[in-house]
């Protein structure tokens, strides 16, 4: 019963054990499906089943139908125009980072968007190619394939070496498109719960270095090759030093002019968003300038500077894939997969909360899988989101993935007419917005005092995630941050803060008995709480943290008491001890043998509970022993185990919970487990836990429960703070609610 009473309550019901309770409180049989269940459920089929799953793996059958084309298409028009032009510059600029010609990276603004328009399930993320993502398929493209021995190989002329490059990345990006595909298919969107945000910004921040160092060739307009990984970063770093001299000063004076521009207009951007219509589109603005101006002085003459160039009309046919290519790069691709959906993921999550509408996410796998592998076909390069693309579409009005496709049909157009009027554009102007784009990432290193101050390990997880990835390179370190931030939640569960309960203000509620000053703790009764799922890697950690918090190892009292019993046997036997109504009375001076001979080859005995049966007296192991006889007192009588916070045990952890159960047991010390989770008891059952010493009884509620449980069971010999009368309980709790 529960009343409230102003700011308090009162409760009154018996003390329960989960036996006790079981029998006043019946459960609901509830059947469990079983694997076989799940299979026919999986392969039934119903007319209403298949709609569900024609419109899951192709969602523009639910939404394109309910399109309100007066209300949303002009938004829609605009958006994709904006977007369009956005996806055209970072396509060309983004490109770059891949080692392919620039035109290449239009294919890639064009063709994801297309797959994702059919496919995906976000209304507002705009697909297309991302910095990161295009700088892990240019470290492949370094890779494998050769520039410095170009000379010496069947690729005689730079057209083919592009090609070489072109093949390998639309190679990668394929695969990649394959890996997702496939983990959509088989249901495994939930991957991207082992990248933790703190992974992600650490690991988005390295690769922005990254795509810093790649662009200095650009802006210096250097002929410096690329460098494969680990350590790439560093070796390109000495190219660029070593020609630092053969800087094109038209170049770098053009760069820098352009980088201060597009940081200003940026911040302007994000301080005045709120009175903004819309993002002011400077990528655009400094690209029309860039170009005329470059053609009208005729920079590419009088200052040697390096240009886009002809930009190539059309589509290109279905490339030819090179399956040795396919076998180098299977880590790589992988890596691109789950960065790429990662990336997209945690971008289209945010935009579904905003405007409130659900995004899947192995279909956004699959949507992601379909158009990488439609890209990488028709020569383009891994796509994924950017957030800046992104925020130009949501910003602009964009409400459907119609803005989307009317952003393609620019890229299109560009691709097909108007190409060759961006052929005088600079390279160093193309990779000054690519630096642009970074300025968010960089902006992540503020995250370290912030997460330092919040929890450490994720502190700690970025920095060593930073760190990888900026030394040994965007793949490994990837694969070094995952490994590591595994290891932290290992760490964590392998050595969970035990802790000593007791009891606070006088009620029923149990804390941490460090950290309060008006505790109660019943004498002889110790509350041990693990606020950790027990296994085998942490089950000797506990064992050892239980020993510690209780003061003596039961095993070894229980040998000193088995050991003191064959003295105490032998001397009755004897003759050499008395046994009087206060204390014993030993007839010799000292007792000579040897724990070894005494022991007989029966170490074995030792570890059983002690047999007083045979002997005319009852020994009290805390009163005063015969003279050489030596056994540790033990000054509790009870222990209570909070598995509140434990969530499983595997089969390993149980055998050795038993065992210390019984070594306490043994020893006289009453143990209690409260707080176990639903279904505990039944896996005990299962797994043969009890027996004639360790049986369901044990098993409470609560921890107030168990220690009045305990206290009942002491006779009332309890405190006077906290005595209670009877085993049903009244309890005046206080709220610290106003």
């Amino acid at each position: 019963m529960v009343e409230p009473v102003g700011n308090q309550y009162v409760v009154a019901r018996p003390v329960y054990s989960e036996n006790s309770f079981g029998e006043e409180h019946k459960k609901v049989h509830r059947y469990h499906k079983t694997f076989l269940d799940h299979l026919r459920v999986c392969f039934r089929c119903s007319p209403q089943k298949a709609k569900n799953i024609a419109t899951g793996l192709l969602p523009i059958t639910s939404w394109l139908p309910a399109y309100r084309v007066k209300e949303w298409l002009l938004s829609d028009f605009v958006s994709g125009i904006s977007t369009g032009l956005v996806a055209v510059l970072q396509g060309l600029a983004f490109a770059l980072l891949v080692y392919v010609r620039p035109g290449y990276g239009l294919y890639a603004a064009f063709f994801p968007v297309v797959g994702y328009f059919f496919f995906g399930t976000s209304r507002h993320i705009s697909v297309g190619p991302f910095p990161v993502l295009s700088l892990m398929v240019g470290e492949v493209v370094m890779k494998l394939v050769d520039e410095e021995n170009v000379g010496n190989s069947t690729l005689t002329t730079s057209t083919a070496l592009d090609d070489e490059k072109i093949q390998v990345a639309a190679t990668v990006s394929l695969l990649a498109g394959i890996f997702q595909l496939l983990l959509g298919a088989l249901q495994v969107g939930f991957v991207i719960i082992y990248l933790s945000q703190s992974l992600i910004s650490g690991f988005t921040t390295a690769a922005a270095i990254h795509v810093v160092v790649s662009q200095l060739k650009f802006i210096l307009q250097l002929p410096v090759t690329g460098c494969k990984e680990p350590f790439s970063i560093f070796c390109t770093l000495g190219k660029i030093g070593g020609q630092i001299t053969k800087t094109n000063i038209a170049d770098l004076v053009t760069a820098l002019i352009i980088l201060v521009i597009v940081f200003v207009v940026k911040e302007i951007n994000e301080r005045y968003k709120a009175k903004l219509p819309v993002p002011i589109p400077i990528e655009l603005f400094v690209t029309v300038i860039a170009t005329g101006i470059s053609y009208a002085c005729n920079f590419k003459e009088r200052f040697q500077v390096d240009v886009i160039g002809q930009l190539e009309k059309g589509f290109k046919p279905p490339v030819q894939l090179d399956i040795r290519v396919f076998q180098s790069c299977v880590g790589d691709a992988f890596s691109i997969a789950i960065v790429g959906f990662a990336v997209a993921f945690s971008v289209a999550k945010v935009y579904s909360v905003k405007h409130d509408y659900p995004i899947n996410g192995n279909q956004e796998l699959i949507a992601f899988g379909l158009s990488n592998i439609f890209c990488g076909a028709f020569s383009g390069f891994a796509a994924s989101t950017s957030l800046s693309r992104s925020g130009v579409q949501e910003s602009t009005g964009g409400k459907t993935q119609v803005a989307g496709l009317l952003s393609a049909v620019i890229v299109m157009i560009v691709i097909l007419a108007i190409g060759f009027l961006l052929e005088p554009l600079q390279k160093s102007v193309l990779a000054a917005l690519a630096l642009g784009n970074l300025k968010g990432m960089l902006m992540q290193f503020k995250e370290i005092g912030v997460l330092w101050k919040k929890d450490k390990y994720d502190c700690m997880i970025w920095i060593v995630t930073f760190l990888a990835t900026v030394i040994l390179g965007l793949a490994i370190g990837l694969g070094v941050s995952v490994g590591f931030e595994l290891l932290t939640i290992v760490f964590r569960t392998q050595f969970p803060k035990c802790t000593l309960l007791a009891n606070v203000g006088r009620s029923n509620i149990y804390k941490n008995r460090k950290d309060y000053v008006d505790i109660y703790e019943p004498e002889g009764v110790k509350i041990f709480s693990c606020p950790a799922p027990i296994f085998f890697a942490n089950i000797d950690f506990f064992q050892d943290k239980l020993i510690t918090a209780v003061g003596f190892n039961p095993l070894r009292v229980l040998r000193k008491r088995n050991k003191a019993l064959r003295k105490i046997r032998k001397m009755l036997k004897k003759g050499e001890l008395q046994m009087t109504s206060k204390s014993f009375i030993c007839t010799v001076n000292g007792l000579n043998d040897s724990d070894d001979e005494l022991d007989n080859n029966k170490i074995e005995e030792l570890d059983q509970p002690t047999n007083m049966a045979d002997l005319p007296f009852q020994i009290d192991w805390n009163a005063e022993l015969p003279p050489n006889i030596t056994v540790p007192r033990i000054d509790i009588h009870s222990l209570i185990l909070d598995f509140t916070a434990v969530s499983f045990f595997d089969v390993s952890a149980l055998r050795v919970l038993k065992s210390t159960l019984k070594d306490f047991i043994r020893v006289d010390v009453d143990v209690y487990i409260v707080g176990a989770q639903e279904g505990f008891l039944d896996k005990l059952e299962r797994c043969a836990f009890f027996d004639e010493e360790i049986k369901p009884s044990m098993f409470f509620i609560s921890i107030h429960d168990a220690v009045l449980h305990i206290l009942v069971k002491m006779n009332g010999a309890c405190s006077p703070k906290f005595k209670p009368m009877k085993v049903t309980t009244v309890l005046c709790v206080h709220s610290s609610l106003e």
